[in-house]
């Protein structure tokens, strides 16, 4: 494709060479510059690619989009100066990949807790109808049971490159369904610039990631941002935030909640150990709605997957057939079957409002003690760690404050942090740097009926420490203390 296609109807500055030059690959890392590539020198708060412009010509780059003040390339290279690279890059991948979100009926999903677990649900009901469809998420990129061959990069929503990319992987595959995780640093940043949602899915707001946005306020302004972009808006009414982007929305809104009237609702809740079951009432009819996850929280993404897929033109009854099938969504929530009867979870709660639905819905299983092991991720809103040890001071019975991700920061002091909030709570707490100690010593201490609570870090399979990504799983952990337990009785037997 050439540059000047790609640039058509931008704003943008010529700084040397041919506009006309073709344009063989999108990219804004150096180390991933294939020969013929257009090299997008983009800025965030750890990395200003304009400082890898050299190395990106070195590697092939024959066009080179910046937003500073001109680099010295060789001539033969051709340099466009625009006022923001980042947006630039999302127009132009949509455009170097023909626009492929039009060719899929695409569902975001934005939030702060809860995206994951509708996006699996959505997923879920889709394969069991027999849709094709693709995820976009936190644990994940796939088409049905494989993994797509773009590189998954951390973020839950991905770069814009990535993004595209991903879509026209789709699009090549035959996929008629996309459900995808739409994070507010995302909105943010401009990575969904050009992505046509059919349904954006708004599930709930709190306390999360002020360290990016700074106020409750931006954090909300971001969230908003979907609602612009897609042509149905599915909203859980009951969250004040909610109930004020329905009433702004400037397209069709389908409501579903718990507390209030709303389009989708559920009533006769009736929560186990292996689940729940309610009634869902929309309109005029009552169906009986059985999940295999248990949990309040549960029934809300519920109600947002069946609100999503019946505003897409799906059948009810095949809708719920099929979010029955769905067993088991990794690290949410997740039981770790032991022979101790020990009700074992693991659960990606790492806020406080997902960390105190987390322990309410915990209660609900059993009259046991309950045993909590978290800490909060370093580098992230110092602020809500306190809040976090209130919280699991209030509904546990014994805390066992350990380390996440603590990245860039000391351990010991995040774990000071949360302390604060815990101090004078009803529980008893202790503190145990390492995750696998901390861990094991709250499995030694419960007995039959009793909970564990492994929080924080769900389907994560590694801790971040000074810039190290190393091998870690709370589930795994889990699992080899109940068999080193079997293997230990077996011994004495």
């Amino acid at each position: 494709m050439k540059l000047s296609t790609l640039m058509e109807g931008l704003t943008y500055e010529i700084i040397q060479g041919d506009v006309h030059t073709d344009v063989k690959q999108l990219c804004w890392d150096s180390r991933r510059v294939k020969e013929g590539a257009l090299f997008i020198a983009v800025r965030n708060k750890h990395v200003n690619r304009h400082d890898f412009i050299m190395d990106a010509v070195r590697e092939g780059a024959t066009s080179i989009i910046l937003e500073d003040d001109m680099y010295e390339v060789p001539k033969e290279v051709t340099v466009l100066r625009v006022d923001h690279t980042r947006k630039t890059m999302a127009i132009l991948a949509n455009r170097f990949y023909h626009e492929p979100s039009k060719k899929l009926k695409l569902i975001g999903i934005t939030g702060t807790n809860g995206k994951t677990s509708t996006s699996f649900l959505i997923d879920g009901i889709m394969d069991h109808i027999g849709k094709r469809s693709g995820l976009i998420g936190t644990i994940k990129n796939t088409v049905g049971p494989k993994r797509l061959k773009t590189v998954k990069i951390n973020p839950t929503t991905p770069d814009a490159l990535e993004l595209q990319s991903s879509f026209a992987e789709m699009v090549e595959k035959g996929v008629e369904y996309a459900v995808m995780e739409v994070t507010s640093t995302a909105l943010e940043r401009d990575r969904v610039i050009g992505c046509d949602f059919n349904i954006g899915v708004f599930t709930n707001l709190s306390r999360d990631h002020l360290d990016e946005h700074g106020t409750m306020e931006a954090y909300q302004a971001a969230k908003a941002k979907l609602f612009s972009m897609c042509k149905k808006a599915v909203i859980n009414i009951d969250d004040p935030v909610g109930e004020a982007f329905a009433s702004r929305a400037q397209c069709p809104v389908i409501t579903f909640g718990i507390m209030r009237h709303a389009d989708f609702t559920a009533k006769d809740i009736q929560y186990t150990s292996r689940g729940s079951v309610f009634t869902l009432v929309h309109n005029d009819t009552e169906s009986k709605v059985t999940l295999s996850i248990p949990g309040e929280f549960t029934i809300y993404n519920a109600l947002a997957a069946i609100a999503s897929c019946y505003a897409l033109g799906l059948e009810l009854d095949e809708i719920i057939g099929g979010i029955g099938q769905v067993m088991f969504i990794p690290g949410r929530f997740e039981r770790i079957p032991n022979l101790k009867d020990i009700f074992t979870i693991v659960d990606y709660a790492h806020s406080p409002d997902s960390l105190e639905q987390l322990l309410q819905s915990a209660k609900k299983l059993s009259s046991g003690k309950i045993y909590v092991v978290f800490g909060c991720g370093g580098n992230r809103d110092k602020s809500k760690r306190p809040i976090m040890g209130k919280i699991a001071g209030m509904y546990a019975d014994h805390c066992i404050l350990t380390s996440d991700n603590p990245r860039d920061e000391d351990p010991v002091e995040i774990i000071r942090d949360i302390e604060v909030g815990i101090m004078g709570a009803r529980c008893t707490y202790e503190k145990i740097e390492d995750r696998k100690k901390a861990i094991f010593q709250a499995l030694s201490k419960a007995s039959k009926g009793d909970i564990v609570i492994v929080a924080g870090k769900g389907h994560e399979n590694y801790q971040i420490r000074k810039g190290l990504s190393i091998y870690f799983n709370d589930a795994e952990v889990i699992e080899d203390y109940f068999m080193m337990e079997t293997d230990s009785v077996s011994v004495l037997k």
